[in-house]
């Protein structure tokens, strides 16, 4: 009970705490509808999940002992944002939209700004890795293990959909809209803030 207590007050605080999934999901929400959202959100969802596999396989061990292995991971998801967020500025406010007002974005596409923000940020990294790394125990149950994992993944699926729904509301949509350029600029500025915060703590750190 206190093992699962201390997994559910951890990952409330990580997931709420603001980053670069709430960054990725507030622009496709904002950009391209509430359905862009909500897959972003299952992609950050399913990219947690990837966290928690090579937890449970002992990957993240060779990543406390080989700092290189996690400076690669800090540098791809530093590119990554950097990426998004320079796209973001870059979009047009007209040529890019559907006939409905909406730009468009695939379901895969949207579900990939997800997986690839979440599965890339180090700051999930180091939480999947410490909450195994602290909590799970030798003798507890790979179901138990599994659990946690599922937990985490859903937690940050909830919350993210709140997100969506909340930014994706037609008339506070509609308005961020009106101010399209602004709104590309400040989210593309800090998609790109963030990649860069990430590049320098990496180099900083070697």
């Amino acid at each position: 009970m206190i093992e699962l207590f201390a997994v559910a007050s951890i990952t409330v605080l990580a997931v709420i705490s603001p980053g670069a999934d709430f960054a990725m999901v507030t622009r496709n929400s904002l950009l391209h509808g509430r359905r862009a959202g909500l897959l972003a959100a299952v992609g950050i969802a399913s990219g947690v999940q990837l966290h928690v596999l090579y937890s449970m396989l002992g990957v993240a061990l060779l990543i406390q002992q080989s700092p290189q292995w996690f400076d690669v991971i800090k540098l791809a998801g530093a590119v990554y944002l950097i990426y998004v967020g320079w796209q973001t500025i870059r979009s047009r406010s007209e040529a890019d939209t559907s006939p409905d007002g909406k730009q468009r974005l695939s379901p895969l596409a949207a579900w990939r700004t997800g997986f690839f923000t979440n599965a890339l940020n180090p700051k999930t990294t180091l939480f999947v890795v410490s909450v195994y790394a602290q909590v799970v125990q030798p003798g507890t149950s790979l179901a138990v293990q599994i659990g946690y994992g599922l937990f985490m993944s859903l937690a940050h699926w909830i919350w993210f959909s709140v997100v969506t729904v909340v930014f994706s509301e037609p008339r506070l949509r509609a308005q961020m809209l009106r101010r399209q350029v602004v709104l590309n600029a400040c989210i593309g500025g800090v998609l790109m803030a963030l990649g860069l915060s990430l590049a320098l703590a990496s180099a900083a750190s070697r």
